[in-house]
């Protein structure tokens, strides 16, 4: 099948704006376009491709916004186009929404000093950290967690620091505020949003939300399951998604874009990769990522994971999985 081209309504200069989708409108005009370029419902589709989406929220993709990733602009764009010109061939299309409240164990208000102060979003805590005194859990917080007081937090902090360690994750970053569920950051960006919604219409294929990163005792980078699973006295805090792993592997071509390459899509992908090691390692020659549709991310003078999130997209490489760019000549 061809590529579609694009729609006229597509603005790529609207994607650093947030703006009210005309879902009416749009409606309309995928039912017309799909009439035009004969585009077929999804549930007809003999080669079923999965579409995920990592994180595409405003929170990291609009400029101004808490977690702005450098190049998300340009990814979403590449992305945008992605999808119109191959309507007609992606199946389903899955989100994943960072989802977050005040309250949790990356914010700057779980933690204080000696001097009552809050850790600088960038600032990483680690397990000699909280030894040493240098941060500890904030006892002010202690009655917003059902069944926790401030001794038991305080052995979880020391407790969850030393997984991190322990399973060679990234040591717990304090990061600003974001993806706060109900705000306008935890949206998805406007001009992707219209894309998906297009695509609903024009294929019948609702897109499929999974949110992540609501339990606030443990970080949520990827989808499939949160850094640690079990908190210090042993009560889960924490599942692998088996139910979606399950949908992932049980497309025919799977591809992958979105926010932070060297975070949430990286831990994604790896997760994902471990589940395919353990079945069938063939499974990941149907993976497909879309490196010119994520970027790592990067604080000038403060922190840059552009080298880790090579590493990663090197190990996936080796591993069998796919490396593409959107504009790649891909036989779907």
């Amino acid at each position: 099948m061809n590529k579609l081209p694009i729609p006229v309504f597509f603005d790529s200069h609207k994607l650093e704006e947030v703006w009210k989708v005309p879902y009416q409108q749009r409606e309309r005009e995928a039912r017309l376009w799909a009439k035009e370029h004969d585009i077929q419902p999804a549930a007809r589709d003999t080669k079923r491709i999965g579409l995920l989406l990592i994180d595409v929220q405003n929170t990291f993709c609009i400029p101004g916004f808490e977690l702005f990733v450098r190049g998300a602009l340009q990814d979403n764009q590449r992305l945008c186009e992605f999808i119109y010109r191959h309507l007609g061939r992606i199946t389903e299309i899955i989100a994943t929404l960072d989802t977050h409240t005040a309250m949790q164990i990356f914010h700057p208000i779980f933690w204080v000093n000696d001097s009552g102060e809050y850790p600088e979003p960038g600032r990483t805590i680690t397990d000699e950290d909280i030894a040493k005194g240098r941060w500890r859990v904030n006892p002010t917080i202690a009655p917003n967690f059902r069944g926790w007081d401030e001794q038991t937090l305080a052995q979880h902090a020391r407790y969850y620091t030393h997984q991190l360690t322990e399973g060679g994750r990234y040591p717990l970053t304090i990061w600003p505020y974001h993806g706060m569920v109900g705000g306008i950051s935890h949206a998805l960006v406007s001009g992707v949003e219209e894309a998906l919604f297009f695509h609903n219409i024009a294929r019948y294929s609702q897109t499929h939300l999974e949110f992540k990163g609501q339990h606030p005792l443990t970080e949520n980078y990827s989808v499939l399951k949160p850094e640690v699973l079990v908190a210090s006295n042993g009560v889960s805090i924490g599942n692998k998604n088996q139910g979606l792993i399950e949908k992932l592997l049980n497309f025919d071509l799977l591809f992958i874009a979105g926010q932070a390459k060297s975070h949430c899509v990286a831990w994604t992908v790896e997760d994902l990769l471990t589940e395919i090691q353990h079945r069938d390692r063939t499974l990941a020659q149907r993976v497909y990522v879309l490196e010119d549709c994520t970027s790592p991310v990067i604080v000038p003078g403060v922190v840059d994971f552009t080298e880790a999130a090579e590493a990663a997209f090197e190990r996936f490489s080796a591993a069998g999985i796919n490396l593409v760019k959107s504009t790649d000549a891909i036989a779907l």
